[in-house]
């Protein structure tokens, strides 16, 4: 589509960004990502950037203060010569200057610029305050005292670049991006929601600095990697056919860190490339929460009409006329924690609250309200983030997902019951696969413990090789594999990565989705309440180094990790055991009556080998714990006795 007829009417865009930790979340990395996203190839005066800090950090604050002078020579140097990615941390990782089209002089004197800049925040997250000196220079730094902290302190909201100030300009004389600062107020006696309540504080507090009909929004470590994703997103919106359908664009989520093979199955290539592009056929994808363009109105509770016409025309300019510092007043007040009492926020307005996955449901709402979506998945890819480089990382990420969708599933927002009649069976059903990720868990676990007792038994469980029966078996095992396989080869993953994904997808659901399952059934009895964990963004050098290898990192002893071994020991134990018996029992039954069980014990021994060597071989301190696994040896031992005594199959 050619911007070029549009000219000045080019619609204004918000861009949120979410942290909410200084030490899970850097401010460096969030800084970079910040100014990745004020670099897009857009009219600088229609961009609005905006950064929620729910942990309310000084040391936040500072960091954007300097981004926002690091800016002045940061995007006028991007846009001059043409550079991706627009994040300084991945550009300057990825490039010496050589196959740019700038001096080395210059190179290196941005680079210099920004070292020096991340040094200083570095040195003061490391000792927890801000220089004095610093301080005198920003009205901002006023906020805090020493009676404030992350779980209680007054709405803060700082405009550190005003796009309409004349004087905001970069050191080419062209118009900077705002820039805003908020951390909306959090009092112990108040529940504050999560990422949804920060979103829905964002909402209300860019309505009354900026107000685009256009909102975007980024985890914290999701750097923009294309330039052009604002503009290919508007080709949705304003296509002249069937924009006016289109309530949000959705871009995948990709990791910048996957290793070769994908040690820890988190590149969701088959999930960007097949199931969500899938989704446009009957009404369009989820909203994943993150790389996503959404109109205003849909997300203050708009239902599409056929005569619906969007205004194209609001944002920043109709705020021309107010001052600074009353408008600041005003966000501020709009970010309290008694605002939204006695309202329809965080129900009718708004993202949902009350779950984990607040993204999926409000999207599901907002399907349900007569509205489309899209999936975009440019071969440059739009966003570009920090996945899981720990074992424990990946299962605290795929259990609050999974814990999520499945507490989605069996409330009012099940979406066979709330989508019926709004949205197509089809298009409930695409909903409804995540949703029943948790309780796979539960037939995962029977699979993987049930057969292998019986194995030790000598007890078949399945019909004999040469019956006809075992054909079912055979048929959906070798299909569901090899169109596993075809899927992730065609998507860009290796044999091996592959590999690694089916381990993956067994060790996440005896684990992190029967923890979903098992804590999504609390709180529907009222035995817990809903808690939000953040993924930590770092790790230490030897578990990175670790992580470059390939070599599974656990860490710290966990509930997960005992169930992981335990599983993994019991089914080296069965097997050893079953073969024992079969050899002294004699042969007919490895041939034709258990070779079912036998393969499946197999199988499952044999992905677990680096559990084996976690608990057995390795020195590493990222090896199993040895608490894990004497607690593993304790209960295959427990489920011999209570087999021998109360035999359960």
């Amino acid at each position: 589509m050619s911007f070029g007829r549009y000219g000045e009417k080019l619609p204004c865009v918000d861009i949120f960004v979410c942290t909410a930790d200084p030490h899970s979340e850097p401010p460096s990395l969030v800084i970079s990502t910040t100014l990745s996203l004020m670099a897009y190839d857009y009219p600088t005066e229609k961009l609005s950037v905006y950064l929620s800090d729910d942990g309310g950090s000084v040391l936040t604050f500072y960091a954007m203060w300097e981004a926002s002078s690091f800016a002045k020579h940061w995007i006028p140097f991007c846009k001059r010569y043409n550079i991706e990615p627009r994040s300084p941390a991945a550009y300057f990782s990825e490039s010496d200057g050589l196959q740019d089209l700038c001096t080395p002089k210059e190179w290196s004197f941005i680079k210099d610029m920004y070292d020096e800049m991340t040094e200083r925040i570095d040195t003061a997250v490391m000792s927890g305050k801000i220089p004095e000196e610093i301080k005198a220079n920003h009205k901002g730094f006023d906020e805090w005292n020493l009676e404030i902290s992350s779980k209680d302190h007054q709405p803060i909201v700082q405009i550190l670049i005003d796009g309409k100030d004349q004087n905001a300009v970069d050191n080419e004389g062209n118009v900077l991006p705002t820039l805003v600062y908020m951390a909306r107020e959090k009092r112990p006696q108040h529940h504050h929601n999560f990422k949804a309540g920060a979103m829905n504080a964002l909402i209300r507090v860019s309505s009354v600095i900026s107000n685009s009909p256009i909102i975007m929004n980024v985890d914290c470590d999701m750097y923009s990697n294309n330039k052009d994703t604002i503009k290919d997103s508007l080709c949705f919106f304003l296509d002249e056919e069937m924009g006016q359908k289109i309530g949000f664009v959705q871009y995948p989520q990709n990791y910048n860190n996957m290793t070769k093979n994908n040690i820890y199955g988190n590149s969701l290539e088959v999930l960007n490339k097949v199931e969500l592009r899938g989704l446009d056929s009957v009404g369009g994808p989820l909203y994943i929460g993150t790389g996503c363009f959404h109109r205003r109105e849909i997300l203050c509770g708009r239902r599409f009409t056929v005569d619906y016409k969007e205004d194209w025309n609001g944002g920043t300019k109709d705020k021309i006329q107010e001052n600074k510092y009353e408008t600041e007043e005003k966000a501020k007040s709009l970010a309290t924690c008694t605002y939204e009492h006695n309202t329809q926020w965080g129900d009718d307005i708004g993202v949902k609250y009350g779950c984990p996955v607040e993204d999926v449901i409000t999207g599901l709402a907002i399907h349900c309200r007569g509205w489309e979506s899209v999936c975009n998945s440019p071969t440059r890819p739009a966003f570009l983030g920090v996945g899981p480089t720990t074992l424990a990382q990946t299962l605290l990420q795929h259990k609050r997902w999974s814990e999520g969708n499945f507490s989605i599933f069996v409330s009012k927002y099940c979406p066979f019951l709330f989508g019926h009649g709004k949205i197509k069976l089809r298009h409930q059903m695409g909903y409804c696969i995540y949703g029943l990720w948790a309780p796979n868990s539960l037939a995962t676990l029977y699979y993987v413990t049930i057969p292998s007792l019986a194995l030790l038994k000598g007890i078949p469980l399945f019909p004999e090789i040469t019956s006809p029966w075992i054909a079912p078996f055979i048929c959906v095992f070798l299909v569901k594999n090899m169109y596993s396989l075809y899927e992730a080869l065609s998507c860009g993953e290796t044999l091996k990565g592959w590999w690694n994904g089916q381990r993956m997808w067994l060790v996440k659901r005896i684990s992190s989705y029967l923890f979903g399952v098992i804590d999504t059934l609390r709180k529907l009895l009222g035995l817990s309440q809903m808690t939000f964990v953040i993924s930590s963004k770092v790790s230490d050098e030897d578990a990175s180094k670790r992580y470059e290898q390939e070599i599974v990192e656990f860490g710290s002893p966990t509930p997960e990790y005992v169930i992981i071994a335990t599983i993994a020991l019991l089914n080296l134990v069965c097997l050893v055991g079953g073969l024992c018996h079969i050899m002294i029992g004699g042969w007919n039954a490895l041939f034709n009556v258990l070779p079912a069980q036998i393969f499946l014990c197999e199988m499952l021994v044999i992905t677990n080998i680096p559990f084996y060597e976690a608990m057995f071989l390795r020195k590493d301190k990222g090896r199993l714990p040895f608490s894990v696994t004497l607690a593993s040896i304790g209960f295959v031992v427990l489920a011999f006795l209570v087999e021998i005594l109360v035999p359960i199959v």
